[in-house]
Formats: C-alpha cells, structure tokens, sequence
C-alpha cells in the first residue's frame, strides 16, 4: 500500500474521522453530523434513514432515539448497522459498518439532559413510528407531557442511545477525473488489529 498523507494521514481510524467532522463544521451548512443509517427489517429488507452522530468515541460512534422505533427494532434484532456521512462542501465521505449496542445509561441521562425543553417533552410525546392521527394530536400529546413531566424531565426509558463498534471504516476523498482516493481500514473482530487498504475508485 502507498503511504497515507494529508487528509488521510493517521493510525487511528476514529481520531480521523473526529478530524474530518471537525472540518466539516466548519464549511457545512447544515447538521455536519448527519449520518444515512442503515438497518435490515426481520425479512431482510433494507431500510434507510438520517440520524444525528452524538459522539465518536475512541472505539465507536454513537446517536440516540426512541428505542420503540422501527430503526432500534431493526438494531436490536440484527445487532449490526452501517451509516454513511457525506460532505458536499469537502467532497468526502465515510463509510461504517458494524456491531451494534445499546447505550441507556449515565452517558445517556448526560446527553438527554443536554437537549432543550422542548427537545425532551417532544421526546415523552412521541410515539416513534407508530400512525398517528393528526398533528393536533401530536400537539395534545406534547402539551400532556408538559404538564406531567415539569421543567426538568429525566430520560424516557424508552429513549436512548446505540453505540456502533466498526468492523470497516472507509474513508473517501473525490478525486479529478472522478479517480478518487478510498482507504479502507478493517478488522476481522472487535479486539482485532486494523489492516488499511487503498481501494480503486
């Protein structure tokens, strides 16, 4: 493999990609930490939606829902996933694929408490997924909660986060000519050691 330099240049997979999301927070002009998350249903089928990444810690990612939801259905029972982050304004992206765990304790009680009133009402009234007849209930649902819950609500024990362990991470840089730059880093388990290949764009 040809040397990693620049953009690429690290040992660590996570420091890099904490690197590449620093730099998109500063050119990207809206939610630099989406994600396109994706899961397999029972039968297999896949399915896709966007996320907010919460963290990237020194060995995984980590976001938050409604653990009543089709997408931490769908975590639960595979108990892997993959996500793509993409960044228009620095033409690159990350790709992630692995092992998946829930994260409902102290870490996540610290990070609910961090989201606005409004955030955390919302997070009580919504019933994740499931049909809902109106807005207006939804609104009925949001108004209930704040009059149970006060102005301080703690975490719903139906809302927490998920932590993915990556087995792949690659990492894509465009390229003139549309010859990319691609290295991907891979591990045949958890406690493994990383192998890092350049890829063919």
């Amino acid at each position: 493999m040809d040397s990693r330099s620049g953009k690429f240049e690290g040992d660590d997979p996570f420091v890099i990609a904490q690197r590449w999301l620093n730099e998109a927070e500063k050119t990207e002009p809206n939610d630099p930490n989406a994600i396109a998350l994706s899961t397999v249903d029972a039968d297999g089928l896949p399915n896709a939606r966007m996320v907010l990444l919460k963290e990237i810690e020194a060995g995984a990612f980590v976001f938050y829902t409604n653990y009543e939801s089709a997408k931490a259905s769908e975590l639960q029972s595979a108990g892997k996933a993959a996500f793509v982050m993409h960044w228009k304004s620095l033409r690159r992206q990350i790709r992630v694929r692995g092992i998946v765990e829930k994260e409902d304790g102290p870490q996540a009680d610290a990070y609910f408490a961090t989201r606005s009133l409004k955030s955390r009402l919302g997070a009580w009234a919504s019933k994740q997924s499931q049909p809902l007849s109106s807005r207006a209930a939804l609104m009925a649902e949001v108004a209930k909660a704040t009059a149970t819950k006060g102005p301080n609500p703690p975490r719903p024990p139906f809302w927490g986060g998920f932590r993915i362990k990556p087995l792949e991470i690659e990492f894509w840089a465009d390229g003139e000519f549309r010859l990319h730059d691609r290295f991907v880093w891979r591990r045949v388990a958890l406690e493994a050691e990383w192998s890092v290949t350049r890829l063919n764009p």
